[in-house]
């Protein structure tokens, strides 16, 4: 695995505006960016470092012998028009990874890739799988549902939904509309 950073003082003047900065926000606190700093942290690696002292890439030496494991768990989205789209998923990957992961085409889904910073990737569960849900609902997750089209009583954000084996087989409604409240 190898990551790449470069910071100078003129990447940090383009953040200036609030647009900029939730677009590299997002991209820089991604769910899978989360993730991979958690493991990493833990890590030993190298860096590689140009004659600026900026940080070209990190190696990190224990990703030599893991393997990614293979996704076992099924996940089916119903479409507003009757269409079934299918995923695969590994335990413990949301289910905004699930779409990703899967290369689902569900238009604007996860716009913001899952920084709470818009609802695009708002699902309508049964009632039964939303009470099996472990981890409950955070204030942040609640003020972007507020601004979702179709909200209900089991709406959730794909992004804050963790895939277990108790989900394996699940079905979740994808509402036919998005609001990506970023482009207000």
């Amino acid at each position: 695995m190898t990551i790449a950073l470069s910071f100078t003082t003129k990447n940090i003047s383009i953040l200036s505006s609030s647009r900029k900065w939730l677009m590299f926000r997002s991209k820089l606190f991604s769910s899978s960016s989360k993730r991979l700093l958690s493991t990493s942290s833990s890590s030993s690696g190298t860096m590689n470092n140009d004659n600026n002292g900026q940080i070209r890439q990190v190696k990190l030496a224990s990703d030599k012998n893991k393997q990614k494991p293979k996704p076992n768990l099924k996940v089916t989205f119903e479409l507003d028009d009757g269409r079934e789209l299918i995923g695969k998923a590994c335990d413990g990957d949301t289910l905004l990874d699930v779409v990703l992961n899967n290369e689902l085409d569900l238009d604007g889904f996860g716009a913001c890739e899952g920084t709470l910073a818009c609802s695009t990737c708002h699902l309508v569960f049964k009632q039964n799988d939303f009470d099996r849900i472990p981890n409950k609902i955070t204030d942040e997750e609640m003020d972007m549902l507020d601004l979702a089209y179709g909200l209900t009583e089991t709406s959730r954000l794909g992004c804050q939904i963790y895939m277990t084996k108790e989900f394996d087989g699940l079905r979740v409604k994808v509402p036919p509309a998005v609001n990506d409240v970023r482009l207000r």
